[in-house]
């Protein structure tokens, strides 16, 4: 069964995998830079790239240390291309080509939200066609798949996606970064009693807008503190991420209705949302769906991903080219 050593670089995880076969997870390393950049209560660019260039190729080897193999037992390696951090990516990108190089090795080259997608498929086969909700901190889309490998974009952000909704909201409140699942757990404090806007845009639309909603907070808080009113941090937490979750939800049915798929899956960093996963399980539920949502650790940036979304590259042999650079803008193919 081949193996594939997979880099995930993207942002500010440095990550290795060890894939067999697609969906056995041989080795997963995933090492945070959380802590650097909290100071700063979001990701610094330039920081992430220096850290990834410290820790990736100890993290290379502790991954194949960790199940007990060495680069002959390796038959290829996947990298990140992007969309991402152009710095961080380039680290990524220029370690795999280099090893690709070395050892004589073919390389493949994945889509960032594409491995988000087939970290569902580390749980086993799904049923196609599928509509697929990935949340993440910088997207936040509709996919609909006819067949493997095969992507239509059915809706997408118009400007703040919902993950950097979450952790520009769990700033301006004064939260730890990073915010959503501080957000997440803090809900659970309070109840959903104030009326902020849910925003579906116009008739029919399946893209997303999360800019308004997150003025909207802002406002809120801004006229209390005006007012000498109290401000309950945990109320405003649970009724911003009930308007998250309303549109979410709404929207995926909507996508549903239109496409009729066999299956429906989640995926992104945000699909670790308990409030979500819930509204989520609801909705497949309401109609007779089998919902199919990674394990959280594997919702978050990780490499496990990245190796799985490489194998049907590696079955039909669409190998990257030498020449392949990081591409921080890069769109579903």
């Amino acid at each position: 069964m081949a193996r594939i050593l997979a880099i995930e670089t993207s942002c500010d995880e440095t990550a290795v995998a060890i894939i067999a076969g697609g969906q056995i997870i041989l080795s997963n390393q995933v090492a945070s830079q959380i802590d650097i950049h909290a100071r700063f209560g979001g990701v610094v660019p330039e920081i992430a790239s220096r850290q990834h260039l410290l820790t990736l190729n100890p993290l290379i080897r502790k991954a194949l240390d960790g199940c007990q193999l060495d680069w002959p037992d390796i038959d290829a390696l996947a990298v990140t291309q992007g969309p991402g951090l152009v710095g961080a990516l380039l680290v990524g990108v220029s370690t795999a080509k280099a090893l690709a190089w070395a050892l004589h090795k073919p390389l493949f080259a994945v889509n960032h939200m594409a491995g988000h997608i087939y970290a569902n498929m580390l749980e086993g086969p799904v049923k196609f066609p599928l509509v697929c909700l990935v949340v993440s901190g910088g997207h936040t889309e509709l996919i609909y798949m006819e067949r493997d490998m095969e992507f239509t974009t059915l809706g997408q952000t118009r400007d703040d996606a919902a993950g950097e909704a979450f952790d520009k909201i769990a700033r301006f409140l004064g939260l730890t970064y990073p915010g959503g699942p501080v957000l997440d757990k803090l809900a659970y404090q309070g109840n959903p009693v104030l009326g902020f806007p849910r925003t579906m845009l116009e008739e029919g639309s399946l893209d997303f807008s999360f800019s308004g909603l997150k003025t909207a907070v802002m406002n809120y808080v801004h006229n209390c503190r005006q007012k000498d009113l109290p401000v309950n941090t945990a109320d405003i937490a649970a009724s911003f991420q009930e308007a998250v979750v309303d549109v979410l939800v709404k929207k995926t049915a909507m996508a549903i209705d239109r496409t009729k798929p066999a299956s429906l899956l989640m995926a992104g960093g945000v699909a670790a949302n308990s409030h979500l996963r819930r509204g989520m399980k609801e909705l497949a539920q309401g109609k007779g769906l089998p919902l199919r949502v990674p394990p959280p650790a594997l919702c978050t940036d990780n490499a496990a991903m990245i190796g799985a979304a490489a194998w049907p590259l590696y079955t039909v042999g669409r190998e990257a080219q030498f020449s392949l650079n990081a591409s921080p803008n890069l769109d579903l193919p």
